[in-house]
Protein backbone atom coordinates (compact mmCIF):
# COMPACT_ATOMS: atom_id res chain seq x y z
CA UNK A 1 0.00 0.00 0.00
CA UNK A 2 2.91 2.20 -0.22
CA UNK A 3 2.93 2.14 3.62
CA UNK A 4 5.83 5.43 4.42
CA UNK A 5 8.00 4.68 7.37
CA UNK A 6 7.14 5.40 10.47
CA UNK A 7 9.00 7.14 13.63
CA UNK A 8 10.84 4.34 15.25
CA UNK A 9 9.92 1.87 12.46
CA UNK A 10 6.07 1.19 13.83
CA UNK A 11 3.32 1.07 11.21
CA UNK A 12 0.08 1.80 12.44
CA UNK A 13 -3.36 -0.11 11.76
CA UNK A 14 -6.16 1.17 10.36
CA UNK A 15 -9.35 2.22 12.32
CA UNK A 16 -11.68 0.63 9.47
CA UNK A 17 -11.60 -3.28 10.05
CA UNK A 18 -8.05 -2.97 11.53
CA UNK A 19 -5.83 -3.25 8.16
CA UNK A 20 -2.91 -2.07 7.71
CA UNK A 21 -2.81 1.59 6.55
CA UNK A 22 -0.73 4.05 3.98
CA UNK A 23 -0.54 6.48 6.50
CA UNK A 24 2.07 6.81 9.47
CA UNK A 25 2.16 8.71 12.49
CA UNK A 26 3.92 12.31 12.25
CA UNK A 27 6.45 13.32 14.88
CA UNK A 28 5.93 17.24 15.67
CA UNK A 29 5.62 19.36 18.60
CA UNK A 30 5.73 18.23 22.10
CA UNK A 31 1.71 17.76 21.90
CA UNK A 32 1.80 16.33 18.39
CA UNK A 33 0.84 19.48 16.19
CA UNK A 34 2.89 20.50 13.59
CA UNK A 35 3.47 24.31 14.59
CA UNK A 36 4.31 27.09 11.67
CA UNK A 37 4.09 31.06 11.91
CA UNK A 38 0.20 32.47 10.47
CA UNK A 39 1.46 34.10 7.28
CA UNK A 40 4.22 36.70 7.71
CA UNK A 41 3.49 37.29 11.77
CA UNK A 42 5.46 36.18 14.33
CA UNK A 43 2.34 34.20 15.80
CA UNK A 44 2.96 30.36 15.88
CA UNK A 45 -0.17 28.16 15.60
CA UNK A 46 -0.72 24.26 15.17
CA UNK A 47 -2.11 22.66 12.27
CA UNK A 48 -5.50 22.65 13.59
CA UNK A 49 -7.69 25.14 15.25
CA UNK A 50 -10.82 24.17 17.33
CA UNK A 51 -13.76 25.78 16.02
CA UNK A 52 -17.09 26.96 17.70
CA UNK A 53 -20.00 27.58 15.63
CA UNK A 54 -22.29 24.90 17.48
CA UNK A 55 -22.00 25.99 20.51
CA UNK A 56 -24.86 27.27 21.97
CA UNK A 57 -27.42 25.07 19.28
CA UNK A 58 -26.15 21.98 18.68
CA UNK A 59 -24.34 21.62 22.40
CA UNK A 60 -25.19 22.82 25.29
CA UNK A 61 -22.93 24.75 27.76
CA UNK A 62 -21.71 21.88 29.48
CA UNK A 63 -20.90 20.11 25.83
CA UNK A 64 -18.82 23.18 24.99
CA UNK A 65 -16.79 22.95 27.88
CA UNK A 66 -16.30 19.03 27.51
CA UNK A 67 -14.86 19.50 24.37
CA UNK A 68 -12.73 22.45 25.62
CA UNK A 69 -11.11 20.75 28.72
CA UNK A 70 -10.25 17.33 26.17
CA UNK A 71 -8.96 19.49 23.03
CA UNK A 72 -6.78 22.05 25.46
CA UNK A 73 -6.00 19.98 28.94
CA UNK A 74 -5.59 16.42 27.65
CA UNK A 75 -4.29 17.38 23.64
CA UNK A 76 -2.59 20.53 24.04
CA UNK A 77 -4.57 22.12 21.74
CA UNK A 78 -4.54 25.85 22.38
CA UNK A 79 -5.79 27.65 19.26
CA UNK A 80 -9.66 28.49 18.80
CA UNK A 81 -11.97 29.87 16.26
CA UNK A 82 -15.26 32.11 16.97
CA UNK A 83 -17.14 34.50 15.81
CA UNK A 84 -19.72 37.37 16.80
CA UNK A 85 -22.80 35.90 14.79
CA UNK A 86 -22.19 32.12 16.68
CA UNK A 87 -23.94 30.29 16.67
CA UNK A 88 -25.43 28.80 13.30
CA UNK A 89 -27.31 29.48 11.99
CA UNK A 90 -27.13 32.82 12.95
CA UNK A 91 -30.36 34.00 15.14
CA UNK A 92 -31.83 36.97 17.43
CA UNK A 93 -31.96 34.81 20.28
CA UNK A 94 -28.71 32.66 20.15
CA UNK A 95 -26.55 35.08 18.90
CA UNK A 96 -23.38 35.47 21.34
CA UNK A 97 -23.76 31.93 22.94
CA UNK A 98 -20.84 30.59 21.53
CA UNK A 99 -18.32 33.66 22.93
CA UNK A 100 -20.26 32.98 26.59
CA UNK A 101 -19.62 30.03 26.71
CA UNK A 102 -15.66 30.13 25.81
CA UNK A 103 -16.38 33.08 28.60
CA UNK A 104 -17.36 30.72 31.29
CA UNK A 105 -14.86 28.26 30.56
CA UNK A 106 -11.97 30.52 30.77
CA UNK A 107 -12.79 31.41 33.99
CA UNK A 108 -12.99 28.08 35.77
CA UNK A 109 -10.25 26.16 33.51
CA UNK A 110 -7.35 27.94 35.53
CA UNK A 111 -5.56 28.00 32.03
CA UNK A 112 -4.03 31.27 31.91
CA UNK A 113 -5.13 33.17 28.86
CA UNK A 114 -1.61 33.51 27.46
CA UNK A 115 -1.16 30.28 26.49
CA UNK A 116 -4.45 30.46 23.95
CA UNK A 117 -4.55 31.94 20.75
CA UNK A 118 -8.27 33.16 20.56
CA UNK A 119 -9.35 34.22 17.16
CA UNK A 120 -12.81 36.17 16.16
CA UNK A 121 -14.56 37.03 13.48
CA UNK A 122 -16.54 40.79 12.39
CA UNK A 123 -19.76 40.62 10.21
CA UNK A 124 -19.25 41.40 7.21
CA UNK A 125 -22.56 43.58 4.93
CA UNK A 126 -26.06 41.77 5.85
CA UNK A 127 -28.85 43.87 5.61
CA UNK A 128 -30.83 40.82 7.38
CA UNK A 129 -28.67 40.33 10.50
CA UNK A 130 -30.48 43.62 12.58
CA UNK A 131 -29.75 42.22 16.11
CA UNK A 132 -26.05 42.66 16.31
CA UNK A 133 -25.29 46.50 16.03
CA UNK A 134 -27.18 49.05 18.49
CA UNK A 135 -28.12 50.51 14.97
CA UNK A 136 -29.77 47.77 13.38
CA UNK A 137 -29.41 46.83 10.12
CA UNK A 138 -26.72 46.84 8.15
CA UNK A 139 -23.72 44.86 9.67
CA UNK A 140 -20.37 46.75 8.09
CA UNK A 141 -16.94 46.88 8.64
CA UNK A 142 -16.65 50.66 9.45
CA UNK A 143 -14.69 51.95 11.98
CA UNK A 144 -17.53 51.99 15.01
CA UNK A 145 -18.75 48.94 13.60
CA UNK A 146 -15.57 47.40 13.95
CA UNK A 147 -14.90 48.66 17.46
CA UNK A 148 -18.39 47.90 18.78
CA UNK A 149 -18.20 44.28 17.59
CA UNK A 150 -14.68 44.39 19.20
CA UNK A 151 -15.72 45.61 22.49
CA UNK A 152 -18.98 43.32 22.33
CA UNK A 153 -16.91 40.14 21.59
CA UNK A 154 -14.45 40.63 24.57
CA UNK A 155 -17.29 41.56 27.31
CA UNK A 156 -18.70 38.21 25.92
CA UNK A 157 -15.11 36.66 26.34
CA UNK A 158 -14.29 37.90 29.46
CA UNK A 159 -10.32 38.54 27.77
CA UNK A 160 -8.86 41.83 27.38
CA UNK A 161 -7.26 41.32 23.47
CA UNK A 162 -7.93 39.33 20.54
CA UNK A 163 -5.28 37.14 19.27
CA UNK A 164 -6.65 37.05 15.55
CA UNK A 165 -9.58 39.49 14.48
CA UNK A 166 -10.75 38.54 10.55
CA UNK A 167 -13.55 40.31 8.72
CA UNK A 168 -15.94 37.16 8.53
CA UNK A 169 -16.95 38.22 4.45
CA UNK A 170 -16.54 41.20 2.92
CA UNK A 171 -17.95 44.71 3.01
CA UNK A 172 -18.25 44.76 -0.56
CA UNK A 173 -20.59 42.70 -2.69
CA UNK A 174 -18.71 39.11 -3.50
CA UNK A 175 -20.53 35.87 -4.60
CA UNK A 176 -20.36 33.66 -1.63
CA UNK A 177 -21.50 30.15 -0.13
CA UNK A 178 -22.60 28.40 -3.52
CA UNK A 179 -24.53 31.44 -4.77
CA UNK A 180 -24.12 32.42 -8.73
CA UNK A 181 -21.26 33.45 -10.44
CA UNK A 182 -19.59 36.97 -9.97
CA UNK A 183 -22.21 39.39 -11.50
CA UNK A 184 -21.32 43.64 -11.73
CA UNK A 185 -24.60 44.06 -11.97
CA UNK A 186 -25.09 43.06 -8.07
CA UNK A 187 -21.82 45.90 -7.14
CA UNK A 188 -23.45 48.38 -4.56
CA UNK A 189 -22.43 52.11 -5.06
CA UNK A 190 -20.51 52.48 -1.68
CA UNK A 191 -18.19 50.21 0.13
CA UNK A 192 -16.20 50.91 3.12
CA UNK A 193 -12.98 51.41 1.58
CA UNK A 194 -9.87 49.29 2.14
CA UNK A 195 -8.06 52.10 3.52
CA UNK A 196 -10.48 52.55 6.48
CA UNK A 197 -10.73 48.77 7.17
CA UNK A 198 -7.18 48.58 7.90
CA UNK A 199 -7.39 51.66 9.68
CA UNK A 200 -10.23 50.00 12.82
CA UNK A 201 -7.91 47.31 13.18
CA UNK A 202 -4.83 49.32 13.52
CA UNK A 203 -6.69 51.69 16.09
CA UNK A 204 -7.83 48.47 18.09
CA UNK A 205 -4.35 47.17 17.25
CA UNK A 206 -2.57 50.24 19.17
CA UNK A 207 -4.99 49.95 21.96
CA UNK A 208 -3.82 46.43 22.93
CA UNK A 209 -7.37 44.98 22.11
CA UNK A 210 -6.12 43.13 19.12
CA UNK A 211 -2.76 41.76 17.91
CA UNK A 212 -3.54 40.47 14.53
CA UNK A 213 -5.81 40.77 11.60
CA UNK A 214 -7.19 38.48 8.82
CA UNK A 215 -9.62 38.09 6.15
CA UNK A 216 -12.47 35.60 5.03
CA UNK A 217 -14.18 34.54 2.19
CA UNK A 218 -12.28 36.67 0.41
CA UNK A 219 -11.03 36.51 -2.96
CA UNK A 220 -7.88 37.75 -4.81
CA UNK A 221 -8.48 41.05 -5.41
CA UNK A 222 -9.34 41.18 -2.01
CA UNK A 223 -6.43 40.02 -0.30
CA UNK A 224 -4.16 42.07 -3.03
CA UNK A 225 -6.11 45.31 -2.81
CA UNK A 226 -5.71 44.67 1.52
CA UNK A 227 -1.95 44.07 0.68
CA UNK A 228 -1.78 47.49 -1.56
CA UNK A 229 -3.54 49.43 1.07
CA UNK A 230 -1.67 48.56 3.75
CA UNK A 231 1.54 49.24 1.86
CA UNK A 232 0.70 52.63 0.87
CA UNK A 233 -0.95 54.03 4.12
CA UNK A 234 1.92 52.11 6.36
CA UNK A 235 -1.04 50.13 8.03
CA UNK A 236 -0.93 46.53 9.67
CA UNK A 237 -1.51 43.56 6.95
CA UNK A 238 -3.20 41.12 6.58
CA UNK A 239 -1.93 37.52 7.68
CA UNK A 240 -4.10 35.10 7.03
CA UNK A 241 -7.22 34.10 4.63
CA UNK A 242 -10.04 31.75 6.40
CA UNK A 243 -11.83 30.61 3.61
CA UNK A 244 -13.87 27.01 2.51
CA UNK A 245 -11.09 24.53 1.54
CA UNK A 246 -11.52 20.32 1.69
CA UNK A 247 -11.70 17.74 -0.59
CA UNK A 248 -15.03 19.05 -2.22
CA UNK A 249 -14.00 22.81 -2.27
CA UNK A 250 -10.41 23.29 -4.03
CA UNK A 251 -11.04 24.62 -7.15
CA UNK A 252 -11.34 28.32 -6.15
CA UNK A 253 -8.56 28.41 -4.07
CA UNK A 254 -6.02 26.30 -5.86
CA UNK A 255 -6.74 28.48 -9.21
CA UNK A 256 -5.43 31.73 -8.30
CA UNK A 257 -5.39 32.85 -4.56
CA UNK A 258 -3.13 29.90 -3.36
CA UNK A 259 -0.24 32.14 -5.73
CA UNK A 260 -1.76 35.05 -4.35
CA UNK A 261 -1.26 34.14 -0.60
CA UNK A 262 1.85 32.55 -1.25
CA UNK A 263 4.54 33.23 1.35
CA UNK A 264 6.99 34.60 -2.25
CA UNK A 265 3.97 36.84 -2.30
CA UNK A 266 2.00 38.03 0.24
CA UNK A 267 2.66 35.41 2.82
CA UNK A 268 -0.74 35.22 4.09
CA UNK A 269 -1.89 31.95 5.89
CA UNK A 270 -4.81 29.72 4.62
CA UNK A 271 -6.97 28.96 8.00
CA UNK A 272 -8.93 25.97 6.03
CA UNK A 273 -12.79 26.07 7.52
CA UNK A 274 -15.01 23.15 6.78
CA UNK A 275 -12.12 20.87 5.94
CA UNK A 276 -14.97 17.60 6.71
CA UNK A 277 -17.43 20.09 3.87
CA UNK A 278 -19.92 20.15 7.01
CA UNK A 279 -19.72 16.98 7.69
CA UNK A 280 -20.48 15.24 4.30
CA UNK A 281 -16.88 14.07 4.20
CA UNK A 282 -17.32 11.97 7.25
CA UNK A 283 -19.63 9.91 5.29
CA UNK A 284 -22.61 9.84 7.93
CA UNK A 285 -24.73 11.26 5.39
CA UNK A 286 -24.27 8.73 2.58
CA UNK A 287 -26.51 5.59 5.15
CA UNK A 288 -29.94 5.95 5.78
CA UNK A 289 -29.08 5.54 9.02
CA UNK A 290 -28.10 9.77 9.48
CA UNK A 291 -27.75 10.47 13.29
CA UNK A 292 -30.81 12.40 14.00
CA UNK A 293 -28.60 15.08 15.54
CA UNK A 294 -26.63 15.91 12.15
CA UNK A 295 -26.25 19.26 11.47
CA UNK A 296 -27.44 19.00 7.61
CA UNK A 297 -31.15 17.38 8.98
CA UNK A 298 -31.32 19.52 11.90
CA UNK A 299 -31.19 22.77 9.65
CA UNK A 300 -32.79 21.99 6.57
CA UNK A 301 -31.49 23.85 3.49
CA UNK A 302 -27.87 24.13 5.40
CA UNK A 303 -25.01 24.39 3.35
CA UNK A 304 -27.22 22.26 1.02
CA UNK A 305 -24.23 22.07 -1.83
CA UNK A 306 -22.70 19.74 -0.23
CA UNK A 307 -25.55 17.43 -0.64
CA UNK A 308 -25.97 17.66 -4.10
CA UNK A 309 -25.88 14.37 -6.22
CA UNK A 310 -22.23 15.56 -7.70
CA UNK A 311 -21.20 16.18 -3.82
CA UNK A 312 -22.67 12.72 -3.00
CA UNK A 313 -20.90 10.78 -5.82
CA UNK A 314 -17.70 12.36 -4.79
CA UNK A 315 -17.85 11.68 -1.30
CA UNK A 316 -18.47 8.41 -2.10
CA UNK A 317 -15.69 7.50 -3.91
CA UNK A 318 -13.37 9.30 -1.41
CA UNK A 319 -15.23 6.72 1.03
CA UNK A 320 -14.18 3.89 -1.06
CA UNK A 321 -10.74 4.88 -1.08
CA UNK A 322 -10.28 5.16 2.60
CA UNK A 323 -11.38 2.45 3.27
CA UNK A 324 -9.38 0.29 0.86
CA UNK A 325 -6.52 1.70 2.68
CA UNK A 326 -7.52 1.24 6.01
CA UNK A 327 -8.65 4.47 6.72
CA UNK A 328 -12.07 6.45 7.93
CA UNK A 329 -13.22 8.76 5.29
CA UNK A 330 -12.94 11.00 8.70
CA UNK A 331 -9.34 10.25 8.52
CA UNK A 332 -8.53 10.83 4.76
CA UNK A 333 -9.98 13.99 4.42
CA UNK A 334 -8.12 15.58 7.36
CA UNK A 335 -5.25 14.06 6.84
CA UNK A 336 -4.92 15.39 3.01
CA UNK A 337 -5.79 18.73 4.47
CA UNK A 338 -2.83 18.72 7.14
CA UNK A 339 -0.30 17.76 3.96
CA UNK A 340 -1.81 20.82 1.35
CA UNK A 341 1.40 22.76 1.29
CA UNK A 342 -1.05 26.15 1.01
CA UNK A 343 -2.91 25.18 4.47
CA UNK A 344 -1.78 26.79 7.69
CA UNK A 345 -4.24 24.92 9.66
CA UNK A 346 -7.52 23.37 9.47
CA UNK A 347 -10.61 24.13 11.70
CA UNK A 348 -12.13 21.39 12.73
CA UNK A 349 -15.69 21.50 14.45
CA UNK A 350 -17.55 18.59 16.77
CA UNK A 351 -20.41 17.65 18.31
CA UNK A 352 -18.81 15.06 20.64
CA UNK A 353 -15.57 14.77 22.37
CA UNK A 354 -16.09 11.31 20.68
CA UNK A 355 -15.71 12.96 17.11
CA UNK A 356 -13.21 15.57 18.19
CA UNK A 357 -10.64 12.81 18.84
CA UNK A 358 -11.05 11.70 15.75
CA UNK A 359 -10.56 14.56 14.30
CA UNK A 360 -7.57 15.51 16.18
CA UNK A 361 -5.80 12.44 15.91
CA UNK A 362 -6.46 12.08 11.88
CA UNK A 363 -3.45 15.16 12.33
CA UNK A 364 -1.24 12.69 13.32
CA UNK A 365 -1.34 11.18 9.90
CA UNK A 366 0.70 11.20 6.60
CA UNK A 367 -0.95 10.12 3.61
CA UNK A 368 1.14 7.85 1.06
CA UNK A 369 1.84 8.95 -2.51
CA UNK A 370 -0.06 5.89 -3.53
CA UNK A 371 -3.31 7.52 -1.67
CA UNK A 372 -2.44 11.12 -2.76
CA UNK A 373 -2.41 9.55 -6.32
CA UNK A 374 -5.97 7.94 -5.95
CA UNK A 375 -7.76 11.27 -4.31
CA UNK A 376 -6.65 13.03 -7.56
CA UNK A 377 -7.90 10.36 -9.53
CA UNK A 378 -11.17 11.20 -8.38
CA UNK A 379 -10.37 15.07 -8.17
CA UNK A 380 -9.87 14.85 -11.67
CA UNK A 381 -13.61 13.22 -12.27
CA UNK A 382 -15.37 15.86 -9.30
CA UNK A 383 -13.67 18.98 -9.47
CA UNK A 384 -16.47 21.36 -8.18
CA UNK A 385 -19.07 19.17 -7.07
CA UNK A 386 -20.23 21.59 -4.61
CA UNK A 387 -21.62 23.82 -7.63
CA UNK A 388 -24.71 22.23 -8.92
CA UNK A 389 -24.90 20.66 -12.31
CA UNK A 390 -26.64 22.29 -14.92
CA UNK A 391 -29.89 20.36 -15.87
CA UNK A 392 -30.09 18.37 -19.14
CA UNK A 393 -32.21 19.98 -21.45
CA UNK A 394 -34.41 18.00 -23.57
CA UNK A 395 -33.32 17.59 -27.50
CA UNK A 396 -35.01 20.07 -29.34
CA UNK A 397 -37.68 18.43 -31.69
CA UNK A 398 -37.65 19.16 -35.18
Amino acid sequence: RGLHAAAGGASRRGAAGGRQTSAVALAASKDGFRMRNLGSSDLIVPDVCLGTMTWGKQNTEEEAHLQLDYAVKERGLKFMDTAEMYPVPTEADTQGRTDRYIGSWLKKSGVPREELILASKVCGYNERINWVREAGAPTRVTKAQVRESVEKSLARLGVEYIDLLQIHWPDRYVSLFGAESYDEANQREENVSFEEQLEAFDELRKEGLVRHFGVSNETSFGVMSFIRAAEAKGLPRIVSIQNSYSLLVRTAYETDLAEVCSSRHTNVGLLAYSPLAGGVLSGKYLTEDVPPGARLNLFPGFMDRYRNSASQDATREYAALAKAHGLTPTQLALAWCRQRWCVTSSIIGATSVEHLKENIDAFQLELSEELLEGIQLIYKRYRDPTINPAPKKEPVKA
